[in-house]
């Protein structure tokens, strides 16, 4: 943190963590979360890497691998969702970031006691649904990827509108107060169940705040959540990987090995 900034209540504590690594695609297939998905389908059988067929998802110019260990987690994360965040202005839709919005494997599980068998319309229309996302016990990674020029403070007040903690937020708009994003840029976040944000950029720093923690994800996915496509691509997503039992082979194809380039 810059010189002079007090240090925060014991509340809401700031501290900069040890050098991160790069987010980076797994180098094994990702069968743990195979495993869990096929016993919760019933099936004893983990699918084989043969059996899936896996895609990026492309949003605009940036390319979000289906799987990612992000820093600040020992974790391999699915993509749960994709999109853009954008604007009408006189007539034209322009675009801003795009986001890719990555789950931890148990957020199946954890998301299918209330919302199984639910199609991916009912999901997208649903703000508990995306509450759930928001507040459940797993952990969540972010990237969001500047597609035209932004700044921090810009960033950073579109976030704070979702959070009343003001000791958190007064430290998070620091944070980002001094920041610029070109195209390209992008501003990672790792999420934990305990209440520890991890944000990643030419900066890294660790905020302990529960509810600024969740204002991150719901500036993108809740009720006024800037990114509508986002939210229905995880809809999409979700309801796919929900306990069909007919279906196993989807849940491998979104959750197995990224594909080889």
């Amino acid at each position: 943190m810059a010189a002079g900034i007090v240090a925060p209540p014991t509340s809401t504590r700031v501290r900069r963590p040890p050098p991160l690594p790069p987010a980076s695609l797994p180098t094994a297939p990702f069968l743990h979360l195979l495993r869990r998905a096929s016993l919760l389908l019933g099936n004893s059988d983990v699918p084989s890497e043969s059996a899936v067929n896996l895609k990026n998802s492309q949003v605009e110019s940036c390319v979000f691998p289906p799987a990612i260990n992000p820093p600040g987690s020992t974790k391999t994360f699915f993509l749960g969702g994709a999109g853009v965040r954008g604007m009408e202005i006189e007539g034209r839709f322009i675009k801003f970031t795009a986001i890719g919005v990555y789950l931890e494997d148990n957020a199946v599980q954890s998301l299918a006691v209330k919302w199984n068998g639910k199609t991916a319309d009912e999901l997208t229309d649903s703000l508990d649904f995306f509450g759930d996302i928001v507040t459940d016990a797993f952990e969540k990674f972010t990237n969001v990827t500047t597609i035209l020029p932004l700044t921090g403070k810009q960033y950073s007040e579109k976030v704070a509108e979702n959070c009343a903690e003001s000791a958190a937020i007064e430290k998070f708009l620091q944070v980002f107060s001094d920041e610029n994003f070109p195209p390209g840029s992008s501003i990672l976040f790792t999420q934990s169940p305990e209440g520890s944000l991890t944000m990643i950029r030419s900066l890294s720093a660790v905020i302990e705040n529960k509810q600024l923690l969740e204002a991150v994800l719901e500036s993108i996915i809740g009720r006024h959540g800037v990114s509508p496509s986002a939210k229905q691509s995880l809809a999409a997503r979700i309801s796919d990987l929900q306990l069909k039992p007919n279906e196993p082979e989807k849940v491998a194809a979104a959750t197995a090995k990224p594909q080889e380039n």
